[in-house]
């Protein structure tokens, strides 16, 4: 949200060009390009929420190259409690812990969309199947 500046709920180039710089690790343009590619699951060249939240999966997963844009932003969420303190690093954990939650979430939604989209497929091929075996008996 912080830097969301045209308040839509997506982080686009600009705003990613931005926060990098402010996290103290900027980017040249093909390389903001290539971080939200990496993540861009409906391909509108911005990045969700969801899809924020997926960096951080695929960095947990070890998904991310070390010398990517995306492993350099997930490296700078993390928290120094010698710096922040403990009650920094206790908002920290209690974000992380309602991400987690909220991309659990996203994940079943993920999921029942994925087994909604092989019943649609099984369906449509029952009905070719049942289509051609009843043009076959006109055919005769």
């Amino acid at each position: 949200r912080r830097y969301d500046a045209g308040k839509d709920g997506f982080i686009d180039l600009m705003e990613l060009k931005l926060m990098m710089e402010k996290l103290g690790a900027p980017q040249t343009h093909l390389g903001l390009k290539n971080m939200i590619k990496e993540v861009d699951e409906d391909l509108d060249s911005k990045l969700s929420f969801r899809e924020f939240l997926l960096i951080f999966r695929k960095a947990a997963a070890g998904e991310l190259q070390e010398d990517s844009g995306l492993h350099a932003l997930a490296r700078l969420s993390e928290i120094d409690v010698s710096t922040e303190g403990v009650k920094g690093a206790k908002s920290f954990f209690e974000a992380k812990v309602q991400a987690i939650h909220d991309a659990s979430r996203f994940e079943e939604e993920i999921k029942a969309e994925q087994e909604e989209k092989k019943k649609q497929a099984e369906e449509l091929k029952q009905r070719k199947a049942a289509f051609k075996e009843l043009q076959s008996t006109f055919k005769q």
